[in-house]
């Protein structure tokens, strides 16, 4: 069981930075009649709460685990915002050329200046530093926190003035413009229930697990869950509402998450770390930054050229070629050190 509790947390990043890739290649890769059908939207929904929210949640607990300064989590923070801003640009490489061309007459601002993933965990960690300090790590102010922080988005008016400095900056909080992906408001509510969860885990281990793995939790949980499925998938199978979800939703994802966790805990323990899949996601997981950044640079790059004209029988080859090169890469990048001392020795 120890082992688990190291490898559990790297395989869910794993997992979620997999699904993130199959979502990329349905919203951008497969035609509109695939997009829109069951099967378009199964994969959106499977692109929702195991993908970015799971993957947040796991943030705030290794947040909550892992020791560090105040000040070197503000400078994390500040570092993943710079990487945004430099994603931004590297995986639109090709549709600012075109743009320059001018062969597309788009903007190219709400390119550069999108809310993607990178700024939500970036000011995240700014803001989960800065309260923690403040509240001294008590579990229940970041509770508090967290179910307001998801509750805004359904009472705060959006900005709709005229100002377009005003309306790219607020969409990394507030907004409904299409290309704020991930605003604070109410993303930042799963970094903080994962550091709540992280804290309560750290403070008392056995009974943390034995809460999660009695059945009554496992019975309420799961039926939770299947009543408000219909509603979870609706959420998760149309972005805008994915991405400006309210409070219902993240109590839902919050304990959908809890089941995922349990399953892949009990699944580990069933067939072993050591198993094929389990290796690779829990490398994946570790190496999750390098991954988001080269599927990005490959999908986002693709996607200018191919844009929505993939059928559905194909999309499973490009997802596994996607894949396999994400993977190819990541280990060439993590490497690096190795190939430049056999480049020098020889």
């Amino acid at each position: 069981m120890a082992v688990n509790r190291q490898i559990l947390p790297d395989v869910l990043k794993g997992v979620a930075v997999v699904l993130m890739i199959q979502v990329h290649i349905t919203e951008l890769f497969a035609t509109e009649d695939f997009y829109s059908s069951l099967s378009g939207r199964i994969s959106l929904f499977l692109g929702g709460v195991p993908a970015a929210p799971l993957f947040m949640v796991v943030m705030g607990f290794f947040f909550a685990l892992i020791p560090g300064t105040t000040l070197s989590r503000f400078r994390r923070g500040v570092q993943l915002i710079i990487y945004g801003f430099l994603l931004n640009v590297g995986l639109n490489l090709n549709l600012f050329f075109r743009i320059f061309k001018g062969d597309l007459d788009t903007d190219p601002l709400p390119y550069i200046f999108g809310v993607d993933i990178f700024f939500l965990a970036g000011l995240s960690l700014i803001v989960l530093a800065t309260t923690v300090f403040f509240t001294k790590k008590r579990s229940i102010p970041l509770l508090v926190m967290a179910l307001i922080v998801a509750t805004l988005p359904v009472v705060l008016p959006y900005y709709q003035g005229n100002s377009e400095v005003l309306r790219f900056f607020t969409a990394y909080f507030h907004s409904k413009e299409w290309w704020s992906y991930f605003p604070l408001f109410p993303w930042l509510a799963y970094p903080l229930s994962g550091a709540v969860a992280g804290f309560i885990y750290a403070e008392n281990k056995e009974e943390s697990e034995k809460f999660f793995a009695r059945p009554a939790f496992l019975l309420v949980a799961s039926a939770l869950v299947i009543v408000l499925f219909g509603y979870g998938f609706n959420i998760s199978s149309d972005l805008p509402a994915y991405y400006h979800h309210g409070p219902l939703f993240f109590g839902w994802a919050l304990i959908f998450i809890s089941l995922i966790a349990l399953f892949f805990s009990k699944l580990m323990q069933l067939v072993g770390t050591e198993n094929v899949v389990f290796r690779f996601l829990g490398w994946a997981g570790r190496q999750v930054t390098a991954f988001y950044v080269f599927q990005w640079l490959i999908i986002g790059n693709l996607a200018t050229v191919i844009y929505k004209t993939v059928e559905p029988e194909f999309l499973f080859l490009w997802f596994a070629c996607v894949l396999a090169t994400s993977a190819t890469l990541v280990w060439i990048w993590t490497n690096r050190k190795k190939w430049s001392k056999i480049f020098e020795n020889h």
